[in-house]
């Protein structure tokens, strides 16, 4: 046998793998929108998990990280354009669980039916699927990278969490939550 094609067969296997094992830990997951600025103290051992707010890099006040090794609780997340948001079919003052999906998207199907199941359960969450192939120039600009993408956005148009694959239902209502649904489920 080759060594070298051996050890191609061997990288590629490792790289597979690794790949695999990567989209089964982040599929589903809701992550808060933009880097994660670390907070509190930096624990390397198990999953990470924010200890308080999570702000775009470009939004941190330096300053004040510098000082205390912590971001004020002012800061604030980009709101979408209003006029990018009417086009996809979003009503201001709501917060909405906003999905993008495409035709022939087996897992789409199932983040709408979750997706629906929440918005049923909580009265103030409204559910919108959008065809990504219809929207090409809103999805470069949410920068969506593939489908089923789902995106919360509170009542004032920012997105505070994103979704790529099907999330869990019970973590979607925890996220709709932190988003600032106020009812519980019915």
């Amino acid at each position: 046998m080759d060594p070298v094609g051996i050890a191609a067969v061997v990288s590629v296997l490792v790289t597979g793998v690794a790949v695999g094992l990567w989209r089964r830990r982040t599929d589903g997951r809701l992550r808060p929108v933009g880097p994660v600025v670390p907070v509190g103290p930096v624990v390397p051992v198990g999953p990470v998990v924010p200890v308080g707010p999570v702000v775009p890099a470009g939004m941190v006040d330096d300053a004040a990280l510098e000082q205390t090794g912590r971001v004020s609780e002012d800061v604030e997340i980009e709101r979408l354009d209003p006029a990018l948001l009417e086009r996809l079919g979003v009503e201001p003052g709501r917060v909405t669980m906003l999905q993008f999906s495409t035709a022939f998207c087996a897992p789409c199907r199932a983040v709408r039916r979750v997706s629906a199941e929440v918005a049923a359960l909580l009265p103030e969450v409204r559910h919108v699927e959008v065809d990504a192939e219809s929207h090409l120039d809103e999805v470069r600009v949410l920068n969506i990278w593939r489908t089923p993408t789902l995106l919360i956005l509170d009542a004032d148009g920012r997105v505070t969490r994103r979704a790529t694959g099907i999330p869990a239902k019970p973590h979607l209502i925890a996220a709709l939550a932190a988003s600032g649904v106020t009812g519980s489920p019915r």
